[in-house]
């Protein structure tokens, strides 16, 4: 095995592998260190896939018991909770090592260790034997990504107090599940275990669910989640936590603009308040390598640090925490490394709650919009009037298209409803184009699919739509 390198990223997930493997295609010599010993990062191993398998196979065991009857189909069902989770963990196993074989495929060095920048240029690669391997690269990419952040005066146990984490692996579904946090991670674990037979509140810190998505969606979105059996109280602080003689929780809560104190009991609690970039123990005083004041990586528009020759990308330093933002940023640096010029348009990214109906956002919102003051146009469609929505009855929800008033330039597209994860790509690359609503408009659109609704919803923006 080389010691010396021409880039060194430090991280295996979805930002470091990529990193690692355009880098390899590039011609570069390149070793990838991650320390967990399963590449693929907190997405593939305790984030985005098995919440994904658990949230897909939780909605088919609703939809059996409570939906079938109504497409003339008569079933019986059962939970066989550990097959969901020996399934959930069949597919983290199977693209974990996915991942390996393509970073050895692209002539990258997997290394599993514990990383530390010694020096500009230098790692100490700590294996979990205890040898401390030293390499060197003339570029030394920072991809470790990001953690849970901690909620003040309470102990995450990953049994009755879980993170994310934990609750991916309940043992069974708890018959009551507090949810500290209303945004996207917390609403889709909250969602899974809803339909798995528990009882769901969501406590959030702000008077909204959703921060950061269209005002008017996270409004309708809420009222979707709340007729499925969710419980919500906003503007809730929670202050402390404490066990019961019965085994089951006593969680304090509060406004959050302060005032008079209540009890909710539970029997789970899921502290989902958000992440916070991990760089912890990575040597970045030590050279030097400056921080924000929320402990990102500071980076120039390329992904730059202030020390030459060292580079971030990803949850580690600003933006969105989203896997494929870390991918963009991955394929952008890498070439930018090789001498080549990427570049990442991050009007175009997506976000998706993976909930049923889904949520899926792309561009500015009204709110953006207004503060910034450009003037805009709004065209929207209602599922309930998509053919494709009434035939495999998933009409909830609609498809919003912002336009510049002026130019008619796409400016944000926000769907909620059936694949609307799968939806949005056509808006991000509407958004990349640079196209206007009447391109949306004048694009054919096959029927009947749910992907008319995006259409006459950027009809909608001149006023044309087309009832269906």
């Amino acid at each position: 095995m080389a010691d010396s390198f021409d880039a060194v990223v430090v991280g295996g997930g979805p930002g470091g592998y990529n990193a690692a493997i355009r880098l390899g295609q590039l011609g570069l010599t390149v070793a990838c260190i991650d320390k967990r010993g399963s590449f693929g990062g907190t997405c593939l191993n305790i984030g985005c896939i098995p919440s994904k398998a658990l949230l897909h196979a939780s909605e088919r065991f609703e939809e059996a018991g409570h939906d079938f009857a109504k497409l003339g189909i008569k079933a019986t069902v059962a939970l066989d909770l550990p097959a969901m989770m020996a399934h959930k963990d069949k597919v983290v196993g199977e693209l974990t090592r996915g991942v390996e074989f393509l970073l050895r495929k692209n002539k990258v060095e997997p290394v599993v260790a514990e990383a530390r920048i010694a020096a500009p240029g230098r790692i100490e690669a700590k294996g979990k034997d205890g040898a401390v391997r030293t390499i060197t690269a003339k570029n030394i990419v920072i991809a470790t990504g990001s953690d849970v952040a901690a909620l003040p005066g309470v102990t995450i146990d990953e049994k009755q107090v879980v993170s994310s984490t934990g609750a991916l692996t309940l043992r069974e579904p708890p018959r009551r599940l507090l949810v500290v946090g209303g945004g996207y991670i917390g609403l889709e674990l909250g969602s899974v275990w809803r339909r798995l037979g528990s009882e769901v509140t969501v406590v959030e810190f702000l008077d909204r669910i959703t921060p950061g998505l269209d005002g008017e969606v996270a409004k309708q979105f809420q009222r979707i989640l709340t007729r499925q059996g969710m419980k919500f109280q906003l503007s809730t602080k929670v202050t402390g936590v404490g066990k019961k003689k019965d085994g089951s929780l006593s969680v304090t809560v509060e406004p959050a603009a302060g005032g008079e104190k209540t009890v909710i009991e539970t029997d789970v609690m899921l502290v989902s308040i958000g992440r916070r970039p991990f760089v912890d123990n990575l040597g970045l005083d030590r050279i030097g390598v400056a921080l924000d004041n929320r402990g990102r990586v500071v980076t120039d528009a390329h992904f730059a640090t202030n020390v030459p020759g060292v580079w971030a990308i990803g949850d580690c330093r600003e933006g969105a925490m989203l896997a494929h933002k870390a991918e963009d940023e991955a394929v952008a640096c890498a070439e930018r490394i090789a001498g080549r010029a990427g570049h990442v348009n991050y009007d175009a990214i997506p976000a998706v709650v993976y909930t049923a109906p889904e949520v899926a956002s792309v561009g500015k919102t009204e709110e953006d919009l207004k503060a910034a003051g450009i003037a805009y146009k709004v065209g929207k469609f209602p599922f309930t009037a998509n053919a494709r929505a009434k035939t495999i009855a998933a009409t909830d929800g609609f498809a919003k298209v912002i336009a510049d008033a002026k130019t008619d330039r796409v400016l944000g597209v926000h769907i909620m409803g059936a694949e609307a994860g799968n939806l949005i790509a056509e808006a991000a690359l509407a958004i990349e184009f640079g196209a206007s609503s009447e391109d949306i408009a004048r694009t054919s659109h096959a029927h009947p699919t749910l992907s008319e609704a995006v259409r006459q919803a950027a009809m909608g923006v001149e006023g044309w739509t087309m009832q269906m």
